[in-house]
């Protein structure tokens, strides 16, 4: 029987929910190829503004809610499958023990290698389950997320009437140069978790 090796599999259990996390991380102006020069002017109605999608997500407090749920998920679900593979492989090396020191008959070997074997597809079974589901929580929390900030943009917009709102984040950069009275990205975001607060304090 094999020795287990679960530990890549572990790892890639957290990946998507880790690097959701680091694709948000915040990054500074000089990684984003970004550069603002400010006039000392207000944006005012028909002007074309932008904010910087990592700065509001990861201030966004409904994201940073979210994403702590699902790193403690994460965390419980790693504790849960280490636990697992930990005891299995307690059993294989004990398995092994008994079969160097001849204290197993050959029916009593082949019926424990069968059930460590069924233990073992079922462990890297529901590795795969969870896996799968983080990868659709995190898709939805994504999804979340930015419908919140699409909708609330949406509103935003009606009273303010800019023309056109860009995005720009560390790694698509749709704004290069701007004036930085031109950056909406602090006014939404405390508009965002302003509202976020409100209708969580109403739950």
């Amino acid at each position: 029987m094999k020795n287990l090796n679960l530990t890549l599999n572990i790892i890639l259990l957290l990946a998507v929910a880790a690097l959701y996390f680091l694709h948000f991380n915040g990054k500074d102006k000089a990684e984003s190829g970004m550069t603002e020069e400010s006039t000392g002017a207000v944006a005012a109605k028909g002007d074309i503004v932008y904010i910087n999608l990592d700065s509001l997500v990861n201030g966004y407090d409904m994201f940073n809610d979210l994403n702590t749920e699902l790193q403690s998920k994460a965390s419980a679900i790693e504790n849960d499958v280490n636990k697992q593979t930990r005891a299995l492989e307690n059993d294989i090396k004990g398995y092994q023990e008994k079969m160097q020191k001849g204290l197993l008959t050959m029916s009593q070997a082949q019926s424990t290698e069968q059930e460590l074997a069924l233990r073992d597809q079922e462990l890297r079974q529901l590795i795969n389950q969870k896996q799968m589901e983080m990868a659709d929580e995190t898709n939805v929390m994504y999804n979340r997320v930015m419908d919140a900030i699409n909708t609330y943009v949406g509103k935003y917009n009606k009273d303010k009437q800019f023309s056109l709102i860009l995005t720009t984040n560390g790694t698509t950069n749709t704004v290069l140069n701007g004036d930085s009275s031109l950056n909406i990205t602090d006014e939404i975001l405390k508009g965002l978790n302003e509202e976020y607060i409100k209708n969580r304090n109403k739950n």
